[in-house]
C-alpha cells in the first residue's frame, strides 16, 4: 500500500498534456541550441583555463549527443502510435497517447536534423583523448542512427509531402556523422601511430647479394663486402638554412606547421633522427623567446586540431581525401539551401505555426551553422598553410598572401592605437603584453596556476571538510578555493627561454643532452659558484620530495624578506618581474602539478601526496600552537595597513617557522615514519640565507634558477599522452616546455645512432 502511495504522484492534467505537446518539439530545441553553443564556444578551449567555459562546455558535449538521440527514439515512437490524434474513450484509464505534431511529414522532415546534429560541429569531435577511442561506437551509432531515419522516413510514405527535402537532408545528416566518426577513428592512438610509420624497409637483399658473392668467390675474384655510409653533411646544410633574425606572423604560422609535421610523432613516444634534431635546434638557438614561444604555441594549436575537431577529415593526407571532402562540404551546403526553398514553397495547410517556426528554425539553424564553419575554417592557420605551406619559398605578391599576412597581424596584435608621445614607448612596451580581449587573440590560457601549501594550510576552512565527505572529495572545493592565476608574464618567457637556450648550446652531443635534460637543480648548482653545499638537497632526495622542499623554503625566504621590508619601511617596492616574483610563481606552479595535476605528474611524482598531506599536518599543528591566526603581525600597525603584495598572516606564519632552532635534523627526532618536510625546508632556507650573505650572493637569481631546471625535468619525464591532452584545457606552461625542450635536442626522443650504413659488394682490388 505504502509503495502505491510512492509510485502513484499525483500529476495535474494540464501538466502531463504540456509534456505530451512539448517533450519532443523541446528535445529538438535544446539540440539546435546545444550544437550553436559547441561550434562557438568550443574555439575557446585551447585558450582559457577556466572551469566557468569548461564545465558547460562539457555539459553540452555530453548533452548534445543524449538530447539528439532522445529526439530520434520520440519520433519513432510517435509513429509506431496509429492512433496518436485520436482521444481515448470516456472512461477509459489508459494513458494518452503523446500528440507532438499534427502530421508524420515534418516528423519525418526532422529526423535527419538530428542525425545533422549528431555529426556535431567542426569545432569539437572529442572533449578528451579517450573520446577519440570510442570511434567504433560511434560507428555502429552511425549505422543504428540512420536505420532509424529511414524507418521514420519509410512509415511516412507514400504521402509525404516533404519527402524530397527529406531526403536531402538525410544525406546531409549521414555525411555529417560519418565526418566525425572518421576524425575520431583518425585521432585514435593506434591509426595516428600507424599513419606516421614510413614504409616497411628491409633493408638490402641478404639472399641476392650473398649468392653474388659466392659466385665471385667461387670464380676465384677479389671481393669484398663493404659498408657505405651516406653522406652527412646534408644535414649540417639544412640546419645552416635557418633563418636569422625575427620572424613574420605568417612565417609564425609556416615553420609551427613544419615542426608539426615533423615532431607530431612525438604523441605515440616515436623517435626522431640526429638531422631532425640538428634542424630543429639550429632554428630555434636562432631564435629570441617571443617568436620561439609563438611557434611552439602555433605547433600546439596544430596538434590540438588533429586531435580534437574534424580537421583531419577536411585536410586530409592526400589529395583524394581533400577533394572529396571540399564536395562533402560544398553538397551538404547546397542540399540545406535546397531544402530551405523547397519547403519555403510547399503548402504548410495542415502544419502548426509553432511546428512550422520550428522546421524554420532548423533549416536556418543548419544554414548558419554551416556557414559558421566555412567562415572559421577560411580564416584558420589550416587553410593560411594550404596556400602558402613553405616558409622557404620566396615571398609572392599576391593579394592571398597580402590578405593572410594582414589577417594574421590583426588576429595576434589587435587594432593597435597609434601613439604620438615619445615618453609613452616604454610604458606601452612593457604592458603590450596586456589588453583587453586578448583572449580573442592568444594561442594558449597565458596563465600560470599556482598552488601554495602556507596558505593552504592557514586558510583551510571548515567546508573542506564537508566537501571531503563527498562523493567528489575536497579536489573541486580546492581547485576553486586554493588554486590562483598568475598571468605570464614576457619577464618570465624570456628567463626560462633563456635558460633553456644556455644548456641546449652545451649540448651539441646526445650524451651531454641527455645528461642536462636528467638534471633537476644539480647541474645549476655545480655550474654556479658558491652553491655547492646545497647539492644534497637535490640529488639525495626523490623528485617529488625536491619540489616540496624547495617550494616551503622559496615560500620562507620570500615572505621573511617582505615581512622585514614591511616592517622597516612600511611598504613593498614592486617586485612583479623580479627573480623574486619568478621564483615565487614557478614554485606555486610546480606543488600545482604535483597536486592538482597528478597525471601530469605521475611518472615522476613518487609519493608526493604523502609527503604532502604529512607536511600540511605538521604546519596546521605548529600554526595552532603558535596561535598564528590570532596574534596580530605588527601590533604598533594601524588596522588599514595592509599591502595588497603581503599577506601578514602568511608572512608571519613563515617568520615563526625561521625562529624554531634546527641543529638537530628532524629525521633524529620523529624518524621515517612521517614524510613532513616543513622542519627540512627551515633548514634549507637558512643555509640559502647565510651562503647568500656571506658570500653577497644573490640567492633568488639561482633559486629561480633551480625551479626552471626542475621544470624541465618534469616536462622531459611527463607522458606524451597526457601533454597532448593539456592542449585541449587552455595549455599548460609545462607542456610548451616540454615541446621546447624537444626541439632544442633536450631529451630522449632522438637516436643516438643514424642507421644510414649500407652494404656494398666491391669487386676488385
Amino acid at each position: 500500500m505504502i509503495w502505491r502511495m510512492m509510485v502513484e504522484i499525483p500529476v495535474p492534467q494540464e501538466w502531463k498534456d504540456l509534456w505530451n505537446k512539448w517533450d519532443l518539439r523541446g528535445f529538438i530545441i535544446l539540440s539546435l541550441s546545444l550544437q550553436t553553443f559547441l561550434i562557438f564556444i568550443a574555439p575557446l578551449r585551447n585558450r582559457i583555463r577556466s572551469k566557468w567555459v569548461m564545465v558547460p562546455l562539457w555539459s553540452a558535449y555530453l548533452l548534445a549527443d543524449w538530447a539528439a538521440n532522445f529526439a530520434v527514439g520520440l519520433i519513432s515512437n510517435s509513429q509506431t502510435n496509429p492512433n496518436s490524434q485520436t482521444n481515448p474513450p470516456s472512461g477509459d484509464t489508459r494513458k494518452k497517447v503523446r500528440t507532438p505534431v499534427e502530421n508524420e511529414d515534418l516528423l519525418a522532415f526532422w529526423a535527419p536534423f538530428l542525425l545533422v546534429h549528431l555529426g556535431g560541429p567542426d569545432t569539437i569531435t572529442a572533449f578528451a583523448l579517450e573520446d577519440n577511442e570510442l570511434w567504433l561506437r560511434h560507428l555502429l551509432g552511425l549505422v543504428f542512427q540512420c536505420v532509424a531515419a529511414v524507418y521514420v522516413f519509410v512509415q511516412s510514405l507514400p504521402k509525404n509531402r516533404l519527402w524530397i527535402p527529406t531526403m536531402l537532408m538525410f544525406i546531409t545528416g549521414t555525411i555529417k556523422y560519418a565526418e566525425r566518426t572518421r576524425s575520431l577513428y583518425l585521432a585514435s592512438a593506434n591509426r595516428f601511430k600507424d599513419s606516421l610509420l614510413a614504409e616497411p624497409d628491409p633493408g638490402p637483399n641478404y639472399a641476392t647479394l650473398m649468392d653474388e658473392y659466392k659466385s665471385k668467390k667461387d670464380a676465384k675474384l677479389p671481393t669484398r663486402i663493404q659498408l657505405v655510409d651516406e653522406p652527412t653533411d646534408r644535414a649540417a646544410k639544412s640546419a645552416n638554412k635557418a633563418k636569422k633574425g625575427r620572424l613574420t606572423e605568417l612565417e609564425v604560422v609556416q615553420y609551427g606547421y613544419m615542426f608539426f609535421n615533423k615532431f607530431k610523432g612525438l604523441i605515440v613516444d616515436m623517435i626522431f633522427s640526429r638531422k631532425e634534431r640538428n634542424q630543429s635546434r639550429d632554428f630555434f638557438l636562432n631564435r629570441n623567446a617571443e617568436d620561439a614561444f609563438k611557434v611552439v604555441e602555433v605547433e600546439l594549436n596544430f596538434i590540438y586540431d588533429v586531435l580534437y575537431t574534424k580537421v583531419p577529415v577536411l585536410f586530409a593526407d592526400t589529395k583524394l581525401g581533400q577533394v572529396g571532402a571540399r564536395i562533402c562540404r560544398f553538397f551538404s551546403l547546397m542540399t540545406v539551401c535546397s531544402a530551405i526553398v523547397l519547403f519555403i514553397f510547399k503548402s504548410k495547410s495542415n502544419f502548426t505555426t509553432t511546428d512550422v517556426s520550428i522546421t524554420y528554425g532548423l533549416l536556418f539553424g543548419a544554414l548558419v551553422l554551416d556557414l559558421a564553419a566555412l567562415i572559421m575554417l577560411l580564416f584558420s592557420d589550416w587553410t593560411i598553410i594550404s596556400i602558402r605551406e613553405s616558409p622557404d619559398i620566396e615571398l609572392q605578391k599576391s593579394w592571398k598572401t597580402t590578405f593572410y599576412t594582414a589577417l594574421l597581424k590583426l588576429r595576434t596584435e589587435g587594432i593597435q592605437r597609434k601613439n604620438t608621445s615619445k615618453y609613452d614607448l616604454p610604458r606601452i612596451e612593457e604592458q603590450s603584453h596586456k589588453g583587453s580581449m586578448k583572449w580573442l587573440r592568444r594561442r594558449w590560457s597565458e596563465s600560470v596556476s599556482t598552488y601554495n601549501l602556507i596558505s593552504y594550510c592557514l586558510y583551510t576552512h571548515w567546508t573542506k571538510d564537508f566537501c571531503e565527505k563527498l562523493p567528489f572529495g575536497s579536489d573541486f572545493y580546492d581547485s576553486f578555493v586554493h588554486v590562483k592565476h598568475e598571468e605570464f608574464t614576457p619577464k618570465l618567457r624570456k628567463f626560462i627561454f633563456e635558460e633553456i637556450k644556455s644548456k641546449a648550446e652545451l649540448g651539441d652531443d646526445l650524451e651531454t643532452a641527455k645528461e642536462i635534460s636528467s638534471a633537476r637543480g644539480d647541474w645549476v648548482l655545480r655550474v654556479e659558484k658558491g652553491w655547492n653545499s646545497l647539492l644534497k638537497y637535490v640529488r639525495d632526495v626523490d623528485y617529488d620530495q625536491s619540489l616540496i622542499l624547495w617550494h616551503i623554503t622559496t615560500e620562507l625566504c620570500y615572505n621573511y624578506e617582505l615581512y622585514e621590508e614591511y616592517k622597516l619601511k612600511r611598504c613593498i617596492r614592486n617586485t612583479d618581474y623580479s627573480y623574486r616574483k619568478i621564483s615565487k610563481v614557478l614554485s606555486d606552479y610546480m606543488l600545482y602539478l604535483l597536486i592538482m595535476q597528478p597525471t601530469l605528474m605521475s611518472a615522476v611524482a613518487g609519493i608526493g601526496h604523502i609527503r604532502f598531506r604529512d607536511t600540511c599536518a605538521e604546519a596546521r599543528r605548529f600554526f595552532e600552537e603558535r596561535d598564528v591566526k590570532k596574534q596580530s603581525p605588527l601590533q604598533d600597525f594601524t588596522k588599514g595597513a595592509w599591502d595588497k603584495n603581503i599577506d601578514l598572516i602568511q608572512a608571519k606564519a613563515c617568520d615563526e617557522i625561521l625562529k624554531v632552532s634546527t641543529v638537530v635534523e628532524p629525521v633524529t627526532i620523529k624518524g621515517d615514519r612521517s614524510k613532513s618536510l616543513l622542519f627540512d625546508s627551515c633548514i634549507l632556507a637558512k643555509e640559502l640565507m647565510d651562503i647568500a650573505r656571506e658570500k653577497n650572493l644573490d640567492k633568488w637569481l639561482i633559486i629561480s634558477k633551480v625551479w626552471v631546471e626542475l621544470l624541465c625535468y618534469g616536462a622531459s619525464h611527463s607522458r606524451a599522452n597526457v601533454q597532448a591532452a593539456q592542449v585541449s584545457n587552455g595549455g599548460e606552461l609545462i607542456t610548451i616546455v616540454w615541446l621546447l625542450m624537444t626541439h632544442f635536442g633536450l631529451g630522449e626522443q632522438f637516436q643516438i645512432n643514424e642507421g644510414q650504413a649500407r652494404a656494398k659488394l666491391i669487386v676488385g682490388k
